[in-house]
């Protein structure tokens, strides 16, 4: 009995691995190596992309395509060793100084010692919502799966898909949100030395470069974009040019309308007592005129 369930387990995990296999992007259709000269790389046939940084210059890549709400999903694998100073950033944006904003940013960290993910929304130019979290495992031995849902009426940042944070749509209660502008997908690998590790006394170590992230299993299920400010939904995308949100929602499939359960609520909320070390909404000191709006909301 045990041996067949061995068996069981090892086959849906064999099917769930060649399903993402076969829906993982390749990068060569979907990215551009926007900046480094050289030092940003497609490799294996469009599997994986590497960025580097060394003293002269970092890297960055963006998507091809903007999206109007959707599931994004990377595996990252980050920069091993002594990595303080360093940042990999991976966000979505808009352009312009009244852009939208989703970020998650890996601060480096000094070998030993824990990395810190920063995630941060700004809508319409504005930002400081800061949360940051110590991850549960070493992000840099083996690629994890990063992913951001935003739909109408949420943004779930997400670790292996464990929610860490779900940021709501309160416009009806004077919170701005972002849904309007279409927004690109990006990563850079940076050195941030002046404030990323330890607010920034701890250094880039240069004796360590060239330092390198890697990522792998790029999925976007979303709406994407098209010519005349209209956006087209779903794996087929059929009639969805320009649809309502209804008909955008059906054909878009279920993240559209997702929101967390009780049981996934229940998930994050242990992952922000046990792991968040920064909270926007708990930093009284930072707003003495009053804390946020949406702090005393969600």
């Amino acid at each position: 009995m045990a041996s067949r369930r061995v068996s069981l387990l090892l086959g849906v995990l064999l099917a769930y691995s060649a399903a993402f296999a076969v829906s993982a992007a390749n990068f060569n259709q979907e990215f551009d190596i926007t900046w480094g000269d050289g030092r940003g790389n497609i490799l294996d046939n469009g599997q994986l992309l590497t960025l580097t940084l060394d003293r002269t210059s970092g890297s960055g890549f963006q998507s091809r395509h903007e999206y109007l709400f959707g599931k994004i999903d990377m595996q990252l694998k980050l920069v091993p060793g002594n990595s303080a100073g360093t940042v990999t950033a991976y966000y979505l944006s808009s352009q312009g100084s009244t852009h939208d904003e989703i970020d998650f940013e890996f601060l480096g960290n000094v070998s030993g010692e824990p990395y810190t993910l920063h995630t941060n929304v700004f809508t319409q130019g504005q930002g400081q919502r800061e949360q940051q979290f110590r991850l549960w495992f070493d992000p840099t031995n083996d690629f994890h799966t990063y992913s951001i849902l935003w739909n109408p009426k949420h943004i779930i940042f997400m670790v292996d898909d464990m929610p860490i944070r779900d940021f709501q749509n309160l416009e009806s209660k004077g919170v701005a949100f972002p849904k309007n502008q279409p927004m690109r997908l990006y990563s850079s690998l940076w050195n941030a030395d002046d404030w990323a590790t330890q607010g920034g006394r701890v250094k880039t170590d240069w004796s360590h470069a060239p330092f390198s992230s890697s990522y792998r299993g790029f999925r976007a299920d979303a709406c994407v974009a098209v010519a005349g400010g209209k956006t087209r939904c779903g794996a087929a995308a059929v009639g969805t040019e320009g649809a309502a949100a209804g008909a955008a929602g059906a054909a878009a499939g279920d993240w559209y309308n997702q929101e967390l359960d009780l049981t996934l609520q229940q998930r994050m909320r242990w992952v922000q007592r046990k792991y968040m070390i920064y909270n926007y909404c708990t930093d009284p000191k930072r707003y003495p005129q009053g804390l946020p709006a949406e702090c005393s909301m969600q």
